[in-house]
């Protein structure tokens, strides 16, 4: 007759099954662009499917309220690392009285933000006082520094950007991780669909190396970008994420729900509620099994 196991072994056993599997970071992008963005990453940090959220605080709808809403989640136990989603794009304004340029009062749109970053026409000193800006508001609200540093279109990656972002985040947050953008391993052949991963792939290699040369932490690969298409099939393209994503890695993602506010701030709504159904639903966590994948 075979001995029964002890409750010793089988939570030993467990412990190590999960020991075993690949812990990475599931982020969700945006937290206060929208209450009703808000209240679903929210309920998804209750139901352990997300891990990870990085906050505007430059958007309109983010006020103390909201921080404390998000912040109370992890009392008692650590159940989400909360970061500074810095944003320097439009339609979002500057919360520093002298940052320049901007376009009726708004930071200029992404593709003129880009482009002025490549052609190093943007001022160091005035990024440097708009992300400490952005960086002290956070404190202010939340009482702490934030767990990491990430950018809302990924701004933080940019030339004559990512310096300062270092810069600010060494002085004022040397325990922050920075968040890099690029994959664990680049197809070796290039599709259309590749555009977006492959421009991260390249801004990150710069903005790991500067970041490591300050004695700033990354995370070791990322995954999640996708072109934002009407037919996007996000549960599909999640598997893909997963595929070679390291231990440590992060998977970038975007739930939530469409309200007035969030389809006057971004082009990005109902594909929101898509990626929520799919993190929501028992397709997820045992997609995360299957994988050997667990949420850090």
């Amino acid at each position: 007759m075979l001995d029964r196991p002890s409750v010793r072994s089988v939570f030993a056993a467990a412990a190590d099954d999960i020991s075993a599997r690949r812990h990475i970071w599931l982020c969700a992008d945006d937290y206060g662009i929208s209450t009703t963005v808000n209240v679903a990453i929210r309920d998804l940090v209750v139901r352990r499917r997300l891990n990870a959220t990085s906050v505007m605080v430059v958007a309109p709808s983010f006020h103390r309220s909201e921080a404390h809403a998000l912040d109370i989640l992890n009392t008692g136990m650590a159940r989400v690392a909360i970061g500074l989603h810095l944003t320097l794009t439009a339609p979002f304004r500057p919360l520093s009285d002298a940052y320049k340029p901007l376009r009726d009062g708004f930071f200029l749109s992404l593709p003129a933000t880009l482009a002025r970053a490549f052609m190093h026409r943007l001022s160091h000193d005035t990024l440097v006082s708009e992300i400490a800006a952005q960086l002290r508001m956070f404190v202010h609200t939340f009482g702490r520094a934030p767990d990491f540093i990430d950018g809302h279109q990924h701004v933080h990656l940019f030339p004559q950007i990512r310096d300062a972002v270092i810069e600010v985040a060494k002085a004022n947050a040397p325990g922050a991780w920075l968040r890099q953008c690029a994959r664990a391993v680049p197809p070796r052949r290039f599709s259309f669909g590749d555009r977006k991963a492959l421009l991260l792939d390249h801004l990150s290699h710069d903005f790991r190396q500067r970041a490591g040369e300050h004695g700033m932490r990354t995370n070791p690969a990322f995954a999640g970008a996708y072109e934002f298409r009407a037919d996007a099939d996000f549960a599909a393209l999640f598997a893909g994420f997963l595929d070679q994503l390291p231990d440590g890695g992060l998977i970038m993602c975007h739930p939530g729900f469409v309200d007035a506010e969030l389809q006057r701030l971004d082009p990005l709504t109902t594909l929101r509620e898509r990626e929520y159904t799919f993190l929501a639903g028992e397709s997820f966590p045992h997609l995360l099994a299957s994988q050997g994948v667990a949420l850090a």
